[in-house]
């Protein structure tokens, strides 16, 4: 036999690579054994992942008492973590498990996805200026994304994508690729924003923003924390000003400071008059205070009305995470010259410190489910998205809840960080391999031109997964032989 022959050709996506006796293919996710294509990675059932203290999400049929144990009867619920892909598109997904749930009959069809249609959505906890909206994000110097709209608090990314993926370089498609793997896998990427910051950042960690690890997400806007803390501040000083890029609250002419009876203080503030009390555009974004470009915020203070301010004066400036703040008072010339912070007020900048939330970093991945994954689960495709859409069908992903957004398809966004360690996977093509569940009941997998000749009882899916510990498709020795991800 010549050392071709020994070769033997995998079919699981695309590529169609030709893979040595012992060795995986381009993506490490199928290898040979003895001529035979064989899965590498572990298939998950919960039950497994519960023993080993992952955290569970409940997939379906979660009312009722609690009985006590960690998932609902009937046990163990295959996830398509490790199961497999149905390429090219008419082959039955990899498992169609049948159970019995309080005396209905049950469906669970599982499928790893080959996705060229994906990417993720990056939250940021941070006031800090990472780029304008639309620049373009970079991973090792490749376009991999944009800045999209702020949120509450929060900076957004858009990463990945068909464009980034197949549209540009060969390069740009790799690093893309490379990017959301490393990010669905929860392992830190370094991003570039162009004309913006630096930013290290990994689902459930705190961002690092140009070398800097950022601890606070805000506790709200200027205004906001006017409204929240103006109690505290009433009877203490004579202003506050909370400085923000979005919106800058000034206390003495904020509502919250009117009702407690808060006097004039002339002061003139820089940026456009939103309503009393309320500032837009103080300063530009940066990385400064409140996420303005300004590192002393006297910049922002345009002043005090002489017929309205007096000598001795006080003024309160705090950022919105409380991380920065000064105090002043007002000299004979109405000029603000700093002082120590009284310690009447330094609890109240303590309690904005202690109101914000841990910053961190949420990635959401995001795919549009067609071609092999339908396909797979019924000979005629369109019938599983109306009865998705019809919520007859329930869509998970290594068992963890998703969102499915309304409209064509089934295009459907979940949390990293709840499904299994290193869910993800990847083909050169280069793709992004993925898991995805469809739960639905029997009759109405039948109903839809499910494909019913391939069910299979959950006792005997459990019971052959017994029999091979950590993983249905490969063997012990051949997880250990490849482990070191050799390639074809």
């Amino acid at each position: 036999m010549t050392e071709a022959d020994e070769k033997i050709r995998c079919d699981a996506c695309p590529v169609m690579c030709y893979i040595r006796p012992g060795m995986t293919g381009a993506c490490d996710r199928y290898a040979n054994e003895d001529g035979q294509l064989v899965r590498v990675d572990p298939h998950v059932l919960l039950d497994h992942a519960v023993s080993e203290g992952a955290k569970v999400a409940p997939f379906f049929n979660a009312e009722g008492a609690w009985n006590g144990d960690i998932l609902k009867t009937p046990g163990p619920f295959v996830t398509a973590v490790g199961a497999g892909t149905t390429y090219p598109d008419y082959k039955p997904a990899p498992f169609i498990v049948s159970s019995r749930v309080d005396g209905v009959d049950m469906v669970t069809v599982v499928t790893e996805g080959i996705y060229s249609y994906c990417g993720v959505k990056l939250k940021i906890d941070t006031d800090r200026h990472l780029g304008d909206e639309c620049a373009i994000v970079r991973a090792e110097g490749e376009p991999v994304g944009h800045v999209t709209t702020g949120e509450y608090g929060s900076q957004m990314l858009s990463l990945g994508g068909v464009n980034h993926l197949t549209h540009g370089g060969k390069k740009e498609g790799r690093v893309t690729c490379e990017t959301l793997l490393s990010l669905s896998n929860r392992k830190s990427v370094e991003l570039v924003v162009d004309g913006g910051a630096s930013v290290i950042v990994q689902a459930g960690k705190a961002p690092i923003i140009n070398g800097k690890l950022e601890e606070r997400m805000r506790v709200g806007c200027g205004s906001a924390t006017i409204g929240m803390f103006a109690k505290q501040w009433g009877d203490k000083v004579d202003e506050v000003v909370v400085v923000d890029d979005h919106i800058t609250g000034v206390l003495s002419e904020h509502q919250a400071g009117k009702l407690l009876g808060m006097r004039d203080t002339g002061i003139k503030m820089k940026g456009r008059r939103s309503t009393p009390g309320r500032y837009f555009h103080v300063a530009e974004p940066g990385t400064g205070w409140g996420g303005t470009n300004v590192a002393d915020p006297l910049e922002i203070v345009a002043g005090f009305n002489p017929k309205v301010a007096r000598s001795g004066m006080t003024m309160l400036m705090v950022s919105t995470t409380g991380e920065q703040y000064a105090f002043y008072r007002l000299d004979e010339n109405l000029r603000p010259i700093e002082a120590e912070l009284p310690e009447t007020l330094r609890e109240s900048v303590e309690r904005i410190g202690e109101n914000c939330e841990p910053a961190l970093c949420s990635v959401l991945f995001m795919a549009g489910a067609g071609g092999s994954l339908r396909a797979g689960v019924t000979e005629n495709p369109v019938r599983l998205t109306r009865s998705v859409r019809q919520a007859l069908t329930t869509v998970t992903a290594g068992g963890a809840p998703v969102i499915v957004w309304p409209g064509g398809g089934i295009t459907f966004m979940v949390d990293v960080t709840l499904l299994p360690a290193n869910s993800f996977g990847y083909v050169p093509t280069p793709a992004i391999v993925a898991p995805i569940e469809f739960t639905l009941r029997l009759d109405d997998y039948a109903a839809l031109g499910g494909h019913v000749d391939e069910v299979r009882p959950l006792a005997e899916v459990v019971a052959q997964h017994a029999e091979r510990p950590n993983t249905i498709f490969a063997s012990g020795a051949v997880a250990r032989r490849v482990g070191a991800r050799r390639k074809a």
